[in-house]
């Protein structure tokens, strides 16, 4: 990459959600949006990067309300733990701001005249569920009731987790608000709609012009083909956010202010920095725009904001930039593995920049979902930054200050290693400019190895030993110097503390020029330790941190007692569940199960129930066809790797052999009949 005049570009991530603290997976954005900030700012580049907290809605207000604290005390309390996780995983914002602002207010009430002003604002009635004690309307999350398709029971007013259905709240069976557990009634509202299917053609265009992905460009092809809705911006009082100016008692939806937050943010920037706004974002600015954001909201980002955008006159992103999710160990974020971790448990265990490398190792220009094995990632840390790269420094060091008085030599032992090193810069940067952080990485490391290689080539250490070979310790050990001094230029956006130790050693700035010259003659300063090893010890203990505290009391059950009466349940409890006689009419091995049958119950009239038992080590599945059993019979469907489990049989006993199936008699004949209820 050649540096001519430095561009100007302004940077931003999605805004974290003030309503709990960061986790693993916000990093995963942060950490890649600021290692390319910093490459572009290494680079000579005038990037400015600015993020805020996502400070509105319904959670927020209900969240506060549950803390016994104004919903402006809430959204402070977790901005303050947001900024120091930031700041302690390194990440440099140019401006950190919220969108409960006077200059979000201020932009989200300007965009949208404007909106409304150019005929892009419709209204109409819709009819709601409503809740008559908390008198507020429902968001689909907070309404649960029966699935109208599988009939599984708790399932959240937009789609069943059970059988994947979607629905109206409407369509759900007895449906209840998840807030106060009222019975929901229906009630009609004026609602405000942004009429997004005018920028049908502009979106079209806008999403084919390189702008984005091609997966992303293809999933947006596939909701603009099948036609866009308008979209719904208003939500009715009691509402935590900007009211309408023109609408009483009626809201912009959390969704309508965030991205404006971009704007509000860089607004704050530019009153305290003295930098133009319209330079950024007027529509005819010359600037580079980009947004680094996750695949979940691809929608609002890659439709909503551009239409708005143009309609009201702004510029739209020159790039909006999508990464895919994190797991842990190959699998979802866990709270009950302590997987689920969040970022302050993980700094009180673990050096922050272990996880900026590791991330920065895998990540790609891609939307792939990226895994953070945690044995990986000990032995990669280890390995590649300890055992490679610093390394080079320790054992290089020892010689230079011990035969040369900490003064390099004038002249490069290897000439031929040293272009190679240098000419990997072009290709580097480029990897890095393309978010393609994993093969810079790889690259880097290639270069660690091979300066490694010449230096047990040498042998230095023997060439100590002999009388006259002085100078050419010096000169092998001073040319691995400046190898490793090239590593860290290009591995400091990725570790700009560690990088910032390595400078104070090498007594010199890590410049990231197109003209990388080597240190002769120059004096370096005693090395010290620049970082250590991942100790597996603390990973364990992280993860054991993170488990929440109601899995480990379920991993040590406790027998209730008089003198702990929280363990016991209320009768009115109890009475829920229903309990019934149930014929067993099929019994299957399941394969890849150690301690699974598949049972097929019959309850009668009411059909039959597939159930997953853990009782294999006590029956055989021949032995148990025709006999009666008890299962409960409301338990929620359960999603396993199996299959769907729609039900639970009752058992008891230690375990192994000693597991007795409760059954009511052996079989039909005794006059208990599927379907009847146990009392």
């Amino acid at each position: 990459m050649s540096q001519t005049s430095p561009r100007k570009i302004l940077v931003t991530s999605a805004l974290p959600y003030a309503n709990g603290p960061l986790h693993l997976g916000h990093l995963l954005e942060t950490i890649q949006t600021d290692i390319w900030v910093r490459f572009q700012q290494q680079r000579g580049n005038d990037c400015i990067y600015v993020c805020a907290d996502d400070a509105h809605g319904t959670a927020i207000m209900l969240t506060a309300e549950k803390n016994g604290i104004t919903a402006e005390q809430q959204i402070a309390n977790v901005q303050a733990e947001h900024e120091k996780d930031f700041a302690d995983f390194l990440i440099g914002f140019n401006n950190y701001h919220s969108t409960h602002s006077e200059e979000n207010k201020h932009y989200a009430e300007t965009i949208y005249k404007r909106l409304r002003d150019n005929g892009h604002i419709a209204t109409r009635e819709i009819t709601q569920l409503y809740d008559p004690e908390k008198e507020l309307f429902l968001a689909d999350r907070y309404i649960k009731g029966t699935c109208p398709k599988c009939k599984a029971e708790d399932q959240y007013g937009d789609n069943c987790e059970v059988c994947g259905a979607t629905y109206s709240p409407a369509d759900l069976i007895n449906p209840k608000s998840a807030i106060s557990g009222a019975t929901p009634i229906e009630k009609e509202s004026t609602h405000y709609f942004f009429t997004l299917p005018a920028f049908n053609d502009l979106l079209k265009e806008w999403t084919r012009s390189g702008r984005l992905q091609d997966q992303i460009a293809n999933k947006l092809g596939e909701w603009l083909d099948l036609g866009l809705q308008e979209w719904d911006i208003s939500r009715d009082a009691p509402y935590f956010g900007f009211e309408i100016p023109d609408a009483p008692g009626k809201y912009f939806y959390v969704w309508l202010d965030a991205p404006i937050g971009y704007m509000a943010s860089f607004q704050n920037y530019c009153d305290k920095s003295g930098l133009n706004f319209d330079d950024y974002w007027d529509k005819d600015a010359d600037t580079e725009l980009y947004h680094f954001i996750g695949k979940d909201i691809i929608n609002f980002h890659g439709l909503f904001w551009p239409a708005m955008l143009d309609s009201a006159g702004f510029r739209k992103p020159t790039a909006i930039y999508v990464h895919g999710f994190i797991t842990v160990n190959g699998q979802k974020m866990s709270k009950s593995r302590g997987t689920f971790i969040q970022a302050s448990t993980y700094l009180k265990h673990l050096d922050p920049e272990y996880l900026r490398y590791y991330y920065a190792a895998k990540l790609s220009g891609s939307v792939d979902d990226i895994d953070l094995n945690l044995e990986d990632f000990t032995q990669r840390v280890n390995s590649d930054l300890v055992g490679k790269v610093v390394n080079i420094a320790s054992r290089s060091a020892k010689f230079i200050t011990k035969g040369g008085d900490g003064k390099l030599s004038g002249t490069l032992a290897n000439e031929a290693l040293w272009q190679q090193a240098v000419e990997k810069s072009t290709v580097i940067a480029e990897f890095y400019e393309q978010r393609e952080f994993g093969k810079a990485i790889r690259e880097i490391m290639a270069l660690a190895d091979a300066t490694n290689e010449y230096f047990d080539s040498q042998e230095p250490w023997k060439l100590a030993k002999e009388e006259g070979k002085e100078q050419q310790v010096i000169e092998v050990s001073s040319l691995c110097i400046n190898l490793f001094r090239l590593i860290m230029i290009y591995l400091k956006p990725v570790l700009p503390n560690t990088a910032e130790k390595a400078a104070a050693f090498l007594n010199c700035q890590l410049e990231w020029t197109d003209n990388l010259e080597p240190l002769l003659g120059h004096t370096i300063n005693k090395f010290k330790p620049l970082m250590t090893r991942v100790d597996k010890d603390k990973v364990d203990a992280m993860v054991e941190d993170s488990k929440e505290a109601e899995a480990k009391l379920q991993s040590q059950p406790k027998r209730p007692t008089k003198e702990n009466t929280d363990d016991f349940i209320e009768f009115d409890d109890f009475a829920k569940v229903d309990l019934r006689v149930a014929e067993i009419i099929a019994a299957d091995h399941v394969e890849g199960a150690d301690k699974l049958l598949q049972l097929t119950l019959s309850l009668g009239d009411d059909g039959t129930r597939n159930v997953f038992a853990g009782i294999k080590s006590a029956y055989n599945p021949e032995d148990l066809v025709g006999k009666l059993t008890v299962m409960v019979a409301n338990l929620k469907p359960r999603k396993m790797k199996f299959g769907v489990s729609e039900g639970m049989v009752i058992a008891a006993g230690p375990g192994g052999k000693d597991i007795w199936l409760l059954s009511p008699d052996s079989t039909p004949d005794s006059g208990a009949k599927p379907g009847m209820k146990v009392k």
